[in-house]
């Protein structure tokens, strides 16, 4: 399986969750030193574990990256693309190159990726691929309008690929976390392509009622762990999803019910 964002927050979980069920996995991520935490965190796991610095944004860098986790897998069955980056700004302030980038990583490196990999999916066993779209695809997110389109295209993408390749048996679907903590939602992530959300200073908050959980958390904390999210994409990309292609997977705790 082949991870993008792999250095970092949902990626990073998803690395670990398909470890933790005697995967092999090869994570990409533009930060070397997130992919060294990545392979720190795999401990007794990490003899199935091998990284490739990667920026998805860059079609050389994506070429050479794919190339070489094909070549250590040995192929591929599983391409999940969680690489991503998040910019938060009032409509008037956002600068062409800010959305520009956005698009870019999110959709542009998504289509980079998936392009790539799709020969070596060609021959994989079961093949399939988990994409990134998320809640904003659908629903209202305050100053994250460049995200949301990312998204929305992610998810359109999704569609019309899972059409593309459905006889040749390779599934695609998505997942649309929504309040998950990771790099993008706390400020903490590895590299620019997992970037905190800098909300505006005079942002209304009260404009994010709408995209609380509704489930409970530990703590009264309003993120959920990414590993609520890993669990669904190793459904996602493993045989327990056999028959499920074409369609997203919200998991946000009931925000948008």
């Amino acid at each position: 399986m082949l991870i993008t964002g792999g250095g970092s927050g949902i990626g990073q979980a998803c690395v670990l969750r398909i470890l933790a069920e005697g995967g092999h996995v090869v994570a990409a991520d533009i930060s070397a030193d997130g992919l060294g935490d990545t392979t720190a965190r795999a401990g007794a796991h990490g003899s199935r574990l091998s990284t490739v610095v990667m920026d998805v944004g860059d079609e050389g860098s994506v070429q050479a990256g794919v190339g070489a986790a094909s070549e250590r897998l040995g192929g591929l069955d599983t391409l999940v693309n969680a690489a991503g980056i998040l910019r938060s700004s009032h409509l008037t302030q956002t600068t062409l190159a800010d959305f520009e980038q956005v698009l870019r990583v999110n959709l542009v490196g998504t289509f980079l990726v998936t392009r790539e990999a799709i020969g070596a999916l060609h021959a994989g066993n079961g093949p399939a691929v988990v994409n990134f779209s998320s809640t904003s695809a659908h629903f209202a997110h305050p100053y994250m309008a460049a995200y949301a389109a990312s998204k929305g295209g992610v998810l359109a993408m999704t569609h019309s690929w899972a059409m593309e390749f459905a006889k040749a048996g390779i599934r695609f679907n998505s997942v649309q976390p929504g309040s998950i903590s990771s790099g993008m939602t706390d400020g903490t992530g590895s590299s620019r392509q997992s970037v905190g959300p800098g909300l505006p200073e005079d942002a209304d908050f009260a404009l994010f009622g709408k995209v609380a959980p509704m489930l409970p958390l530990a703590g009264g904390q309003i993120f959920a762990s990414p590993d609520a999210v890993a669990g669904v994409v190793a459904m996602l990309g493993s045989d327990d999803a056999h028959f499920i292609t074409g369609t997203e997977v919200r998991i946000d705790g009931g925000a948008h019910m």
